[in-house]
């Protein structure tokens, strides 16, 4: 945790401090505030800002990259079709011409999340190209809604235009001015470094740090950043202080950018909750009232890692918060209350969740851990067992019979637009399996045995490999008819650390949902894959169709 405050001189005062396990062989209290932590969605500032630079660059005749012909100006009203001409695309054609890029980082694009349709191996320029096949759930600037990938173009943007990679232009104007030595983009030299924490679920389970070099790249503009409490403060600093060092005086954003990327222009959450007022979205920033003062905020969360960074900017109060373990959104959430509460001399509120609550789908809300050996035991009623008590629900019930045998849905499936891949979908019963479908069923065995025998009659399921960036498999358990529902774990059949038991982890939001098959003639034709069920009512309320129409994706079977 780091807090800093600017004195009446607009010095910065800053306390930083650390409680808990930095590594499972430490001895419970190795944490520090050197520790690094995976900044998650907190990096979605630094990108925005480094947009704001590159474009007071092109103001001054700074640029080393001329913008394509026919573009006078690079401000936050450019259209993104302007500056990536050839490249840019989306299947709304209004969007695709009209989005700008306070749009874009406004979360205001009609686009879902669609965090399946991106992989290990990707470029930003794969996100680019395919972004013309993902669906929208609603029109340009209708609704607020949540997309990680406008951030992968604006890294991409910052490419193109400054002469050097987003991560190597954040550096040279932003962490390097402010002396942030430790923080990265890089997850292995953050290990190297041998302050990077080890990171935790809900359920206490360790698990990997969730990037490689190759996804952080990736993610860089929407969540790559690695950094500590120590080095946040003086981000926060800056912040503070309108976008000046008040050690060197020296002017690392420009008044402008500053303004802009804080000023709310998407409302979030409409309604005010006791001393909260209604939520806005500026660019990368969260906005909102707290019994009386502006508070700027945003929540970081991948696996393993949940983050907060906040200021307010009239009260010259800085907060950062970092946890090594998943699911503790809410905890930073009324710590950062408290300390409002605290330095500002107000009553403690004894508000606990409705920030969070206001801003559900803003994050990674709940994870789900699944453990193999031992069976879990939950506790029923007002138990209190740590780990995520939310995994019940996939507790099985006994199906409605399928339409057809579960071997007629197996096969090749694959998304005919080509922005989800493909899926091979193996059943248990087939005999004998191919090579591939012994492998996906033996991958899974070991995690289905606390839930009972894999070829289980009662409980059909269909099982597949399918690397993403936040899973690595696919399970379809029959519901009723043609419906199944859909979980994209991360499986750990070997366990991860010193617990080698296996495991899963998935998130109960965002990895779960159901693929909705359809059959023609006594034939499956392909199924629907629903992850977002707010994008598919937004799509059937606004364009109608079938579920072919209102998915995130459709996969079309492939004819053997």
């Amino acid at each position: 945790m780091g807090v800093v405050r600017l004195n009446s001189r607009r010095q910065p005062i800053v306390e930083s401090a650390a409680w808990g396990r930095q590594t499972e062989e430490g001895d419970g209290n190795d944490l520090s505030p050197k520790a690094l932590f995976a900044m998650a969605s907190c990096s979605k500032a630094f990108l925005v800002t480094a947009v704001g630079l590159l474009m007071d660059d092109f103001a001054r005749g700074y640029n080393v990259t001329p913008l394509p012909s026919g573009l006078s100006r690079f401000d936050w009203d450019t259209k993104v079709r302007d500056l990536l001409p050839g490249e840019w695309g989306l299947r709304d054609e209004w969007a695709e011409r009209s989005l700008s890029l306070h749009d874009a980082f406004s979360h205001l694009s009609g686009l879902p999340r669609h965090e399946y349709a991106y992989k290990p191996g990707d470029t930003s320029a794969d996100v680019l190209r395919r972004l013309k096949y993902l669906s929208p759930a609603r029109e340009l600037r209708e609704q607020w809604m949540y997309n990680n990938q406008m951030f992968m173009v604006g890294a991409h943007i910052i490419s193109e235009f400054s002469g050097m990679s987003y991560p190597s232009f954040v550096s040279s104007r932003l962490l390097v001015p402010l002396n942030m030595s430790s923080t990265t983009f890089s997850p292995s030299e953050a290990a190297k470094s041998g302050r990077l924490t080890q990171t935790w679920t809900r359920g206490v389970r360790r698990i990997p740090f969730w990037f490689s070099d190759e996804v952080a790249d990736l993610f860089a503009g929407a969540g790559g950043i690695t950094s500590s409490a120590e080095d946040m403060t003086k981000w926060l600093t800056v912040l503070l202080n309108e976008g000046v060092d008040p050690l060197t005086n020296a002017s690392i954003i420009s008044v402008s950018v500053f303004q802009e990327m804080i000023t709310a222009r998407a409302v979030v959450s409409g309604v005010a909750v006791g001393p909260l007022s209604i939520m806005g979205y500026g660019m990368g920033w969260f906005r909102v009232s707290y019994k009386g003062h502006d508070v700027v905020w945003h929540f970081g969360a991948i696996p393993g890692f949940s983050t907060l960074v906040a200021f307010l900017p009239n009260d010259s109060l800085g907060v950062v918060l970092l946890a090594n373990m998943d699911e503790k959104q809410d905890t930073n959430m009324e710590i950062l209350l408290r300390i409002i509460d605290e330095a500002l001399g107000h009553p403690q509120s004894g508000l606990s969740l409705p920030l969070l609550t206001s801003c559900a789908r803003c994050s990674r809300p709940t994870s789900v851990i699944r453990q193999a050996h031992p069976p879990l035991k939950i506790k029923t009623g007002t138990g209190t067992d740590d780990r995520d008590q939310s995994h019940t629900t996939t507790t099985e019930h006994a199906p409605l019979s399928q339409a057809l045998s579960l071997d007629a849905y197996a096969g090749t499936y694959t998304d005919p637009l080509g922005a989800y891949g493909n899926i091979i979908l193996c059943a248990p019963a087939l005999t004998p399996p191919s090579a591939y479908c012994a492998r996906v069923l033996a991958d899974f065995a070991p995690i289905e045995e606390s839930a009972g025998p894999l070829l289980s009659g009662s409980r059909p399921s269909l099982f597949a490999a399918w690397p993403r960036v936040w899973s690595s498999h696919v399970r379809l358990r029959h519901v009723a008819g043609n419906s199944f529902g859909l979980t994209l774990p991360r499986l750990f059949p070997e366990g991860f650390g010193r617990n080698t038991t296996p495991f899963e982890f998935y998130d109960s939001q965002l990895s779960v949902g159901r693929a909705e098959f359809v059959v023609e003639d006594g034939q499956v034709s392909g199924f629907a894959l629903i992850t977002d069920e707010d994008a598919a009512m937004g799509r059937q309320r606004r364009w109608g169709g079938s579920v072919k129409e209102v998915g995130d994706a459709w996969f079309g079977r492939v004819q053997s």
